[in-house]
């Protein structure tokens, strides 16, 4: 469907156009996958600490700042979201045997579990996008990409 329909709007040129669509896709799309999410308790966040953490389990345990450098979000108060994550028992963290003052982070059993069972998500995200043919998803990261600059 086509945004102005969608929004009941005009856009000043193709670039207001092209902003104002990618805000709204993406607001649509990441609606649809924090339900998903919810279902399973756990925030997007959170979500994205555990995926990193068994991303880099060949390189566990890891430290705050080697989590917080790869988040979707940069701004999240990834301390905290450990905090919570460890109080559920998904993820350990202990001191550092090198650094003391570092934390040493890993992925817990359970954590490993709770995202397996979240397979679900996964493929949610994929049906959000199968209108798409794999060449207008390469297509699509492409561009995204060359946003980004």
């Amino acid at each position: 469907m086509e945004l102005e329909s969608e929004v009941k709007g005009h856009f000043r040129n193709e670039y207001h156009k092209g902003l104002i669509n990618l805000i709204y896709t993406v607001n649509l799309l990441s609606y649809e996958f924090l339900q998903s999410l919810k279902n399973h308790g756990v925030t997007e966040q959170q979500y994205n600490v555990l995926r990193i953490l068994r991303g880099f389990r060949s390189q566990a345990p890891v430290s705050l700042g080697f989590i917080k450098e790869r988040m979707l979000d940069r701004n999240s108060d990834v301390s905290r979201i450990i905090d919570k994550l460890q109080r559920r028992g998904l993820v350990s963290r202990d001191v550092s045997s090198c650094d003391r003052r570092q934390k040493a982070i890993q992925i817990t059993d359970k954590g490993l579990n709770l995202l397996s069972s979240m397979l679900d998500c996964e493929k949610k995200v994929d049906l959000l996008l199968n209108n798409l043919t794999p060449d207008e998803l390469r297509q699509l990261n492409q561009l995204l990409d060359k946003i980004r600059g």
